[in-house]
């Protein structure tokens, strides 16, 4: 089992960028991507603050995305 690392709002967005997800809106301070295929989730992007890893998890969840998967796209950062 992988462990998830702290990462900012900001930068869980550049990695779904990075797994073919786009933004669709901003309002707010909440991120909304959604993939060509329907998959959809909201990113919350505070300043200075970093996601949750219960929120990372639904993040992932809403994504069908795998711990290892994450790791993955984190790596080709």
């Amino acid at each position: 089992m992988t462990r998830l690392p702290s990462l900012t709002g900001k930068e869980v967005v550049s990695i779904l960028k990075k797994a073919g997800f786009e933004i669709e809106r901003q309002r707010g301070s909440h991120v909304f991507l959604r993939h060509s295929d329907g998959r959809a989730t909201v990113v919350p992007v505070h300043q200075g603050e970093t996601i949750g890893i219960g929120l990372l998890l639904k993040i992932l969840r809403d994504v069908d995305m795998t711990k290892e998967d994450f790791h993955k796209l984190i790596e080709k950062e």
